[in-house]
């Protein structure tokens, strides 16, 4: 989840010490994996539709921090495997869609057209910017690129369902429209990404 070297060592002494408790105690980083999921899913699921955002955020937070230490913890028990990336990245899909799906109820309960426009451009879109890097790595090429990751639409609803518990108006509308648009210009830089590198493969044949 987080790409930058320099927010990893920072993450690092925060992720360490429970990481390496969890190997002692002899838990896997599977069962984190989907700890992170099931708890982070229902919690939005189940908070967000009913206003409860501060709680929201909090809990998405705690259970958010499975998504690094599962990872440390592979690394820590020398199980770093293509089975432990492909259970992370698709359970993320379910996290994902969970947090959209509950600002869409949310939305649905307020009558708020334009929340739950906004959420569904948001969950669509950040669902295709992941389908095209897994797209692009199966023919062959990469698609790194992008305004709008992962960790980038996660910190922004984040931040956006913390203000709104806090009173702040208008912020969570605000918030999906800009991640649904950033997903939308992220999945045409994939494109444009991915048919750069295919076409200079083609010519170098």
């Amino acid at each position: 989840m987080l790409n930058n070297a320099a927010a990893r060592k920072v993450a690092a002494v925060v992720i360490d010490p429970p990481a390496k408790l969890l190997v002692k105690m002899k838990v896997s980083p599977d069962a984190v994996t989907l700890t992170g999921t099931i708890g982070g899913s229902l919690s939005m699921l189940i908070l967000i539709p009913q206003g409860q955002f501060i709680w929201a955020f909090a809990l998405g937070a705690f259970f958010g921090i499975s998504d690094l230490l599962d990872g440390t913890m592979a690394r820590m028990t020398g199980t770093s495997g293509p089975w432990g990336n492909f259970l992370d990245a698709t359970l993320d899909r379910i996290t994902d869609g969970a947090v959209f799906a509950a600002i869409i109820l949310w939305g649905v309960s307020q009558g708020d057209e334009w929340i739950i426009s906004g959420a569904l451009l948001a969950l669509i879109a950040g669902q295709v910017v992941s389908y095209s890097k897994a797209r692009a790595e199966a023919v062959g090429a990469t698609a790194n690129v992008g305004i709008a990751e992962r960790a980038e639409r996660l910190i922004v609803v984040g931040i956006a369902v913390l203000l709104t518990g806090l009173g702040v108006p208008y912020v969570l509308p605000i918030a999906v429209w800009v991640i649904g648009i950033a997903g939308v210009i992220t999945v045409i830089q994939r494109m444009v990404e991915v048919r750069r590198q295919l076409r200079g493969s083609s010519s170098s044949e």
